[in-house]
């Protein structure tokens, strides 16, 4: 039996406190953006059911992984970051086994490989105490490799233990800061506990939100998946006019795995990170800045 989910009109909606707790898979409520005790027992709020066409059919599609993501957005509300991403790491790596996620992977043409660049993942530089770091795979077009991930690692370390460091500002070259988790990567790993091992101890979101108050991130183009997550943890962003954002992980069978379902939710809210999950629709900078994903738009 598939899991499934609830449609209802939002004057309908329960006003129990721990209703939507005790419900399996999303809630999406039509009507106007109401009362907080009202809106507390949804997870989305569409203004009609067209609006809600677009979710309900990714969601019959993924159905487990919409379930995960709602639940996960509501256990870890209100949770201290490091708890909350030990609680996505946990579902994204049970995710991993699911059959949504494996029938993706047999989906695609080509078996996974590992992606390595022939010079730095990312530069560096210094000027005084400021410290300008770029992601440097622009024929990648910044993918978040195992490769970079570790090169983020090492960086947000440096800056942790470096007092002296006043600022990290991020950028990324080429073409985009970041369109997210190597796709050509996924699959390489058939342990998912593992997975979640490993995360647990070489994580940058958990280091970028220990630093955040020092960071600084520079957004333009495509911002997708761990490319907004993980700098929506950083105490700035700035993005350029073109700049867009898109968390498209339901379509693998997977929820945000680099803390997005943390960093994005504490920035837009629980509603919005789900509508962005379970619809995959783009964001622009106008909209983000609006909704308090960015902080500033830059010509």
């Amino acid at each position: 039996m598939k899991p499934g989910f609830i449609l209802v009109d939002i004057k309908d909606l329960p006003v129990e406190p721990g209703w939507l707790f005790r419900q399996a898979g999303p809630v999406i409520a039509i009507g106007p953006d109401v009362s907080t005790s009202v809106a507390a027992n949804a997870d989305v709020i569409l203004p009609d059911q067209e609006a809600a066409a677009s979710l309900i059919e990714n969601i019959e599609q993924f159905p487990v992984a919409a379930l995960v993501l709602v639940q996960v957005l509501r256990a870890t509300e209100g949770m201290d970051i490091h708890s909350g991403l030990k609680v996505e790491s946990l579902a994204y790596s049970m995710l991993q086994t699911s059959l949504e996620y494996q029938r993706w992977l047999r989906a695609r043409k080509d078996p996974p490989q590992h992606i390595v660049g022939n010079d730095q993942a990312i530069l560096i530089e210094r000027e005084g105490d400021i410290v300008r770091a770029t992601l440097n795979r622009p024929e990648n077009r910044n993918s978040l490799t195992v490769e970079m991930r570790d090169a983020l690692i090492e960086l947000f370390q440096l800056v942790d233990i470096d007092d002296s460091i006043s600022r990290l500002e991020l950028r990324g070259a080429g073409s985009c800061f970041c369109v997210g988790g190597e796709l050509r990567e996924f699959g390489l790993s058939n342990d998912a506990s593992q997975a979640h091992s490993i995360r647990s101890s070489h994580n940058p979101s958990a280091l970028m939100a220990a630093i955040s108050q020092r960071t600084h991130c520079f957004l333009h183009s495509a911002c997708l998946g761990s490319g907004i997550e993980l700098p929506a943890f950083a105490g700035k962003l700035t993005a350029t006019r073109k700049a867009f954002f898109q968390l498209p992980e339901l379509s693998f069978g997977l929820i945000p795995g680099a803390g997005g379902c943390i960093s994005i939710a504490r920035r837009i809210g629980r509603h919005r990170t789900s509508w962005m999950v379970l619809s995959g629709k783009k964001i622009n900078a106008e909209t983000a800045l609006e909704w308090g994903l960015v902080d500033e738009i830059v010509e």
